[in-house]
């Protein structure tokens, strides 16, 4: 029997209402696994549940940590375990949101075994990406065509240790990744992936990009940095978040950001689909609102998992 579902799929693709819906229809909680939710002050940019939404369900793992610090995967593995063994005593079924899809996979199959970091290496590398991005990116890119595929040509930090793990180990991360992936779970979880169509996902970004803006994007930023949030702490690091900065900082019109905030989320997007397709034990949602939750009842029922709790 499982014993949590994971409601996943790319950004906008309307997981959060459908992970409401569904724990509330089981007598179940939400678990986020949002990268950026977990920070206090950032709630436009990050798309957070509404109050409304979170007055239907009890939600767990939202604005529980400072955006000056940077909270890890191991951290979100901890604290998440920890909500989830809180609602099963409450005889009630965990639902885990989100799109860190990184973070589900350390939830589920618990974190990567990677080598140690190597502070001379690292240093070496990060002086050839200063010297010149694109070479470092052309050099991941032969040793580890998979891994270059997933990142973002932008995202420094794991193209360098992506670069660092295959020169330490000798393989390349994303073979060492599958390994691990096949390997033992730690949770028995039924895996729903939403997969919206292109043209209505399309749409859903972009109205989601201008109502971002409208509700006071930029101005959240601003707090954020008055606060002391630094541009290039990782809370920066969330897609409008980084954009926003280059306003403030004279680089670019509200116009432009927003449009650069609309084409980063179609990349990240197509990136996380990439990644869900390799996923194992995946299953597909092909529906909308309400056939999508009762596509998801159905699954729960045939998985035997709606035993945890009765629907309230």
């Amino acid at each position: 029997m499982i014993d949590l579902v994971a409601v996943v799929g790319p950004t906008a693709a309307g997981k959060t209402s459908l992970g409401v819906s569904l724990a509330e229809r089981v007598g179940g909680e939400v678990v986020s696994a949002d990268a950026f939710a977990v920070y206090r002050g950032m709630d436009i940019g990050t798309a957070k549940p509404t109050p409304a939404e979170r007055l239907r369900v009890p939600h767990h793992l939202i604005d529980i940590a400072d955006p000056r610090e940077r909270y890890s995967a191991g951290t979100f593995v901890r604290d998440a375990d920890a909500a989830i063994a809180a609602i099963r005593g409450r005889g009630r079924l965990p639902v885990v949101v989100g799109g860190t899809l990184f973070y589900v996979r350390a939830l589920l199959r618990g974190l990567f075994p990677e080598p140690a970091k190597d502070k001379e290496l690292r240093a070496r590398l990060e002086a050839e990406w200063r010297a010149d991005p694109a070479a470092v990116r052309d050099r991941l890119r032969a040793l580890d065509p998979e891994s270059s595929r997933r990142i973002a040509p932008a995202d420094r930090q794991r193209i360098l240790r992506a670069l660092e793990v295959a020169e330490l180990s000798g393989r390349p991360m994303s073979e060492l990744w599958l390994e691990h992936r096949l390997g033992e779970r730690r949770h028995e979880a039924l895996l729903l992936g939403l997969v919206p169509q292109r043209e209505i996902h399309r749409a859903r970004i972009a109205r989601r990009v201008e109502s971002m803006f409208v509700a006071g994007l930029l101005d959240e930023v601003k707090g954020l940095l008055r606060y002391g949030v630094a541009p290039e702490a990782h809370a920066m690091k969330a897609i409008g978040s980084r954009e926003c900065c280059r306003v403030l900082h004279g680089d670019w019109t509200i116009a432009q950001a927003r449009e650069a905030t609309e084409v980063a989320t179609r990349r990240l997007a197509k990136r996380q689909m990439t990644w869900l397709r390799g996923e194992s034990g995946m299953v597909w949602m092909r529906g909308e609102g309400e056939a999508a939750l009762d596509e998801a009842l159905a699954r729960l029922e045939g998985c035997g998992g709606t035993g945890t709790a009765g629907p309230v």
